[in-house]
């Protein structure tokens, strides 16, 4: 029986050791999207090849970061206002595309960028929310080097998780002008949550261990980085955008993070569409949005200090 009993003990001192590796494991896997191609490229939007340049700029630990930086016919004149488009988790900046023809023909640089571990730049062991805003930080920061760029007229505008990293990196710049905020989740938990309940994952036990680890392993609290959150922190003007029929992230996100914010209830525009929102975008509601820019970008804006 002795034999038993020291074997025993082994194999829970061993499951001790071993399972919380394999689940860091395992969690590090869940924070690795699926890479995939572009889907297309901006002259297929009847932007001119003049006016596109890829570029790499340098990002967090020295990672390249692919974007397309694609220039007004105004640029050669005098700087121009700017606008960073980030896109969602799994996603790349093919699928922000669609925005850019308006935004360029409104006399607005913009750059597309791929976050890490997406489209055609480098990849790291994982990414998260945190990590897409260092990326939009990074190219901000390039954006206003520019000499036919003017770094008093940047804006960002992102979708998902870029709209979470978006919000999050502006609460910390003091020289963002406007954000746009496509289909933002209120709260990270919360998500995380939804994904624990649709793989059957008990969360009194494993759960909450998986929560917390999650959190340690991004180097963030979730209720610091929640968009409910950050939004608060914010200086400048906010439009956030969602789409009535999203069935990823519900509505009443977007409705808890405007209340969040102290912006008028103007500052919240709900289009047909779902979490994706292309169509809402090549649709022409993206003329809201760059009328919510341009007045951003006037002299006297109203900054909130």
């Amino acid at each position: 029986m002795w034999w038993q009993l020291i074997a025993l003990c082994l194999l829970i001192c061993l499951l001790t050791l071993t399972l919380p590796t394999v689940a860091h494991r395992c969690l590090l896997r869940s924070l690795q999207p699926k890479r995939v191609p572009h889907g297309r490229q901006p002259v297929e939007l009847g932007i001119p090849f003049k006016s596109i340049q890829s570029v790499v700029l340098k990002g967090p630990d020295d990672a390249d970061l692919f974007a397309w930086f694609i220039q007004p016919d105004s640029a050669s004149l005098a700087p121009v206002p700017a606008v960073l488009i980030m896109h969602g988790w799994g996603c790349n900046a093919s699928d922000m595309l669609p925005a850019a023809p308006a935004l360029r023909d409104a006399g607005m640089a913009v750059l597309v960028m791929d976050a890490r571990c997406h489209g055609l730049s480098d990849g790291a062991a994982f990414t998260s929310l945190p990590r897409f805003a260092e990326d939009i930080d990074a190219g901000l920061s390039w954006l206003a080097k520019q000499s036919d760029v003017d770094p008093d007229r940047l804006a960002v505008m992102g979708h998902s998780v870029g709209a979470g990293a978006a919000l999050l990196c502006a609460s910390r710049r003091r020289d963002v002008r406007a954000v746009i905020s496509l289909s933002a989740f209120a709260h990270p938990q919360e998500v995380m949550q939804r994904w624990l309940t649709d793989h059957h994952i008990p969360m009194p036990l494993l759960g909450q261990w998986i929560l917390r680890h999650v959190q340690q392993v991004v180097g963030a609290q979730f209720d610091v980085i929640a968009p409910v959150s950050t939004v608060s922190k914010i200086r400048c003007p906010i439009m956030i955008v969602h789409g009535v029929q999203d069935e990823t992230v519900p509505v009443q996100d977007a409705h808890r993070i405007l209340r969040a914010s102290g912006q008028s209830a103007d500052s919240l525009m709900l289009v047909p569409g779902g979490h994706d929102l292309t169509e809402s975008l090549e649709d022409g509601h993206l003329q809201s949005a760059i009328h919510f820019m341009e007045n951003a970008f006037l002299p006297g804006a109203p900054i909130v200090d």
